[in-house]
């Protein structure tokens, strides 16, 4: 018969490696920076919650063994994993182009005569980033099981670990939405624009050339 424990002699383990690979610099971290920067504070906190979104997907796939699926075929993981580099060349090329342009941030408060950047945009790219990662696949299938005991329902377990880190990831990630998007004036700057589109289109496309040479995981 299942059990449900929810705070097990696991749970404290499980924090601590959820926290420390929350604060870790990576993807995430520069999505909500740069649409922080964009569309201000509104915007960066729509990606955080949009990429913690994403954090459930992969813990069904993981506990419905779909992943398990992925690992085991070449062609599926290949394709998930060129998706997602494709998608994060693609975030870091209209960066790239934003910085050739020259043109100011359209911050909120700062640029009135900017267009606003519709909401659906940075929930869109935001929940895209994370759900076409194959990282964090890969990161759910191998260490989500290590917290879930054999009695525990799985499907349950995981959603509950997955609304874990989505509270831990967001803490952190609104946490620099508000230290981006208190410092607006700095942000209206033109050449600061260009340097910050500059050094986050290429970090992403880096990003994304990486994602699509690695080697599949035995």
């Amino acid at each position: 018969m299942m059990e449900l424990n929810l705070i097990d002699a696991q749970f404290i383990p499980f924090l601590v490696a959820i926290t420390l690979l929350s604060i870790s610099p990576g993807v995430d971290t520069l999505l909500v920076i740069r649409n922080t920067a964009r569309g201000g504070i509104r915007d960066g906190i729509a990606t955080s919650v949009a990429i913690c979104c994403g954090l459930f997907v992969h813990a069904t796939v993981s506990a419905l063994g779909i992943s398990f699926i992925l690992l085991q075929s070449a062609w599926a993981f290949n394709m998930l994993k060129l998706a997602g580099a494709a998608y994060l060349i693609w975030l870091g090329g209209t960066s790239l182009l934003a910085a050739r342009r020259g043109t100011p941030l359209p911050v909120k408060g700062v640029l009135k005569e900017a267009a606003p950047v519709p909401l659906w945009q940075p929930v869109k790219e935001g929940l895209l980033s994370n759900v076409l990662n194959p990282k964090t696949v890969v990161f759910y299938m191998a260490f989500l099981p290590q917290f879930i005991a054999p009695t525990d329902p799985a499907l349950v377990k995981s959603l509950w670990l997955a609304g874990v880190h989505f509270v831990i990831a967001n803490i952190w990630q609104i946490s620099v939405v508000l230290m981006v998007g208190g410092a607006s004036k700095w942000l209206a700057s033109a050449r600061f624009a260009q340097t910050l589109n500059a050094a986050t289109g290429a970090v992403l496309v880096v990003f994304g050339v990486r994602l699509a040479l690695e080697q599949r995981p035995v």
